[in-house]
């Protein structure tokens, strides 16, 4: 198959997912959405993506780079899975994810876009990683426990 008929099998697949709600680009720089009633896109670049519409899964594999300005998140994997039906985003292979300037690190971290929610597993015997950054106006001292009133014999 020649590569302009890859692109025109993309873009019919796209064509037929776009009613599903998918998002991921097919077509370098062609944003989909992940907002049904604000459309507010989600750009998904990799070496290749596939869309299925009758499953409403749009597949993004090689380097991977997620793009959501609409909630100021970035993020790298070396796959992506986006299920339009459940609005579920599925990072896999070397993911960080960065949010406001908090991060995320891990072998695959879902996205509830619906919640806004990011949920992490690291590979096997391993950890994942998150730094969150903390307000300066909660870094005030604790507060001690009061002491115990003294006993009278």
């Amino acid at each position: 198959m020649n590569v302009i008929s890859k692109f025109a099998k993309a873009r019919l697949l796209l064509a037929l997912a776009l009613p599903l709600a998918s998002i991921g680009t097919i077509v370098p720089t062609l944003p989909t959405y992940s907002q049904v009633g604000a459309r507010t896109p989600l750009t998904v670049r990799a070496d290749v993506q596939e869309a299925d519409a009758r499953t409403g899964i749009v597949t993004a594999r090689g380097n991977v780079q997620i793009d959501y300005p609409a909630r100021n998140v970035t993020g790298t994997s070396d796959q992506a899975q986006y299920f339009s039906n459940e609005r579920r985003l599925v990072l896999t292979g070397n993911v960080f994810v960065l949010q406001d300037g908090n991060s995320i690190r891990g072998e695959v971290v879902v996205y509830l876009i619906d919640e806004g929610r990011f949920v992490a597993e690291p590979l096997p015997n391993r950890q994942v990683e998150s730094i969150y950054l903390v307000p300066a106006d909660a870094e005030q001292p604790i507060p001690s426990a009061p002491k115990p009133p003294a006993l009278n014999p």
